[in-house]
């Protein structure tokens, strides 16, 4: 059994839309929480594997990836599913088993998020 937690990237709000974890960067110090939140996502695309693996499922044709199709990375077949694994533990990758395959996909809001917390505030005149 893991112990890892599932990363709340994005959190429903009453109107269905979705809001990042964390305020960018620029906005003001984040809390704890929102520190190890951000920490957690940042961990999970530390390794250079995971990295190529995220990027590969993100900019795939049609938004998702067969692991057939994504797992010429430089290692083994366990070892692509292992961090395809982490990944989707960190909550930054879905997947759905079709037949014998499984095809990951990256939730546009999840890149939003990732982006909007990395974007500078504009600069203020």
């Amino acid at each position: 059994m893991s112990n890892t937690k599932v990363l709340p990237l994005l959190a429903p709000e009453a109107s269905e839309a979705v809001a990042p974890c964390c305020p960018p960067l620029t906005e003001r110090p984040f809390s704890a929480e929102e520190a190890e939140t951000a920490a957690r996502m940042f961990k999970a695309l530390g390794d250079p594997v995971r990295l190529r693996l995220f990027s590969a499922v993100a900019s795939h044709e049609g938004g998702e990836a067969c692991v057939c199709d994504i797992s010429d990375v430089g290692v083994s077949q366990p070892t692509v599913s292992h961090h395809l694994k982490k990944l989707k533990e960190a909550g930054l990758l879905t997947s759905e088993r079709r037949g014998t395959w499984v095809y990951y996909r990256v939730e546009p809001s999840v890149l939003a998020a990732m982006g909007k917390l990395l974007t500078a505030a504009p600069a203020v005149a």
